[in-house]
């Protein structure tokens, strides 16, 4: 995006994403058990926050006129975090579904779960199964839940389904390519993301869309996840229109 194309995203209308808006924006939500203890709450209190959050980023990225917004919700490496704690979170994913699902149905918006499914509880498999089922033909916002995730991961399984393509003899192995790799990736179909949150302050991506973001626009935030609001995710984009996304290339002002 050169000078030109600049703008603020308080000039947007409801609803339309307007030129330079992004596509898709993916968020790491953290800070919710510091935003707790920073209040004197367990730290399940910040995780139930932490949903109402998803609600308002939701409803917030429907407004931008934003095609699809990735929420980090439980990443292959949180199974290490106390048991009770893990159960505090698969008891809030069971009450987002039960709760929300009709919501996001009626509003149009489709939802998409990117992780294994192996070894998941007989409780939780069927709700994702559910949620995707029930929106499969909706037509507005795609909200992809990376649940039980993570990058590397995604990527070895990619991986050994195409060498069991090779092993077979479906596929060449000279046949292999970036496109060929991203299609067999848990995000089949779903555009990298043009623009990645991460709230708390925390400076890195966590195992998260590790080959999708390879030209993604990275803004970190200080607030904690419970704290995301409309004016906050505004600031973010606002901060991404300050951006000039050369993909490589020379910059606008160079040529």
């Amino acid at each position: 995006m050169n000078g030109e194309a600049k703008r603020s995203v308080e000039a947007l209308p409801g609803g339309d994403a307007g030129e330079g808006m992004p596509a898709h924006v993916a968020i790491i939500m953290d800070g919710n058990g510091r935003w707790a203890a920073k209040r004197g709450l367990p730290r399940f209190e910040g995780h139930r926050r932490g949903v109402e959050a998803i609600r308002r980023a939701v409803r917030v990225a429907g407004d931008f006129g934003i095609r699809y917004l990735t929420v980090y919700s439980f990443s292959a490496e949180n199974w290490r975090r106390p048991a009770q704690e893990v159960s505090d979170l698969m008891g809030l994913l069971k009450r987002f579904v039960r709760h929300d699902l009709a919501d996001l149905h009626a509003n149009n918006i489709r939802v998409r779960i990117i992780g294994t499914r192996e070894g998941l509880a007989s409780d939780i498999r069927p709700l994702l199964d559910e949620a995707e089922q029930l929106t499969r033909h909706n037509t507005g916002l795609t909200l992809v839940i990376a649940f039980n995730y993570g990058g590397r991961q995604e990527i070895v399984r990619a991986v050994q389904a195409l060498a069991r393509k090779v092993k077979d003899g479906s596929l060449a192995p000279e046949a292999i390519d970036a496109a060929t790799l991203e299609a067999h990736l848990d995000t089949a179909g779903i555009p990298d993301p043009d623009l990645v949150i991460r709230t708390s302050g925390e400076q890195r991506v966590s195992n998260f869309l590790t080959w999708q973001t390879a030209y993604s626009e990275f803004v970190f935030i200080p607030d904690f996840w419970p704290d995301f609001d409309e004016a906050i995710f505004r600031a973010a984009i606002d901060e991404y229109f300050k951006r000039e996304r050369r993909f490589g290339g020379l910059s606008a002002r160079a040529v």
